[in-house]
């Protein structure tokens, strides 16, 4: 494909109670406030019986709230996988000739804060006029997610002008000349996603020595979570029918799980990274990956999701167009969060390494 220009202007290549003081005048101990009926300044706690000495046990609704949203997600963020894939298990680096990770990885970013509802594709019937890319996104839910780089991106979106998804994945990877908005740029992306996989047990950290400097390496701690990764991916992409199990990493309660996946496996593709979880296959088999992969990315770059005249897709893969359809269909009212995902995938389709 042609290399294709953001709207920033560059060319990308193929390759994102009662009240105390401490004031000595004032009596130490002072009158209760009495407490207003609209008084909401804090949930109202509940009690529940505990069965081994029936004692009650004071609970705050929110954290049940926050844990059921919670066992909604899978374990790793689509960056993490993006990440976990294309490290060395044993080194714990990334290949040093991989250019497009990085842009990938803040692409990743636009499509998990879509996919957990945090943002969607601004609702004006006009939009369609323009490419995805180019079309604009704004914020629909502020709740931070407890990740620290999609909380991060997420302040950024609500404090600054609503722009289209090109332009926040080009100033989230710094591929802008506007001095203005170079502080949108999102820095030490890899290390900080690599961090956060060793706070989760999946990575170690160690030092290794590179001639003439000390480098931090991640190598894989925890193969289970990897191991898994690459069986999805082989699975997707080499079955006839796809059927996905639930694991911790891919819950069986979460949200578009075959469009996650799907997501996962076009953004593993355009960073250069899929390869390393096709390693088992033949030759051939690993051919007809990469040709399943390539229609994967043609059809889900495009809104609505769906195949694309001359498609192939029997052999492997005959049951993706259905089972994602229900997944759309079954979720009406975040058809513009979903469009922001194919936005993102039509922007991986303009990178160097899809040439």
């Amino acid at each position: 494909m042609a290399s294709a220009s953001g709207t920033s202007g560059l060319t990308r290549r193929r390759g994102a109670g009662g009240t105390t003081t401490d004031d000595p005048d004032t009596p130490r101990v002072s009158s209760p406030v009495p407490k207003k009926e609209t008084d909401q300044r804090s949930p109202e706690t509940g009690y529940e019986t505990s069965g081994a000495n029936g004692h009650k046990i004071a609970f705050d609704p929110r954290d049940i709230s926050e844990s059921a949203e919670r066992n909604k997600q899978p374990k790793l963020t689509l960056m993490e996988e993006i990440l976990l894939l294309g490290l060395k298990d044993k080194q714990g680096y990334l290949s040093f000739w991989n250019d497009n990770i990085s842009y990938a990885l803040r692409g990743c970013i636009v499509i998990e804060l879509a996919f957990r509802g945090r943002i969607s594709m601004q609702k004006d019937s006009s939009r369609r006029r323009f490419p995805l890319a180019d079309r604009v996104i704004e914020v629909v839910d502020e709740t931070l997610t407890g990740e620290v780089l999609l909380d991060e991106a997420l302040k950024m979106m609500k404090s600054s002008e609503k722009m289209s998804v090109s332009s926040w994945i080009d100033l989230m990877s710094g591929e802008t000349w506007n001095l203005m908005k170079i502080g949108y740029q999102l820095k030490q992306v890899r290390e900080r996603l690599a961090k956060g996989l060793v706070d989760k047990g999946i990575l170690r950290t160690e030092k290794r020595n590179f001639l003439l400097f000390d480098m931090a390496t991640h190598p894989v701690a925890d193969g289970g979570a990897k191991d898994e990764l690459r069986r999805r991916v082989r699975t997707v992409l080499t079955q006839r029918t796809v059927v996905l199990a639930p694991t911790p990493f891919l819950p069986e309660e979460m949200e578009f799980r075959y469009l996650r996946t799907i997501a996962m496996l076009c953004a593993a593709y355009a960073a250069n990274v899929l390869e390393n979880a096709l390693v088992t296959l033949t030759h051939e088999a690993r051919e007809r990956a990469f040709a399943q992969v390539d229609e994967l990315l043609a059809e889900y770059s495009q809104w609505p999701f769906g195949k694309r005249a001359g498609g192939t897709g029997a052999a492997i893969g005959a049951n993706l167009d259905a089972v994602t359809r229900e997944e759309v269909n079954g979720a009406k009212e975040k058809e513009l969060q979903l469009e922001v995902v194919a936005a993102c995938l039509s922007v991986f389709t303009r990178l160097d390494s899809l040439l």
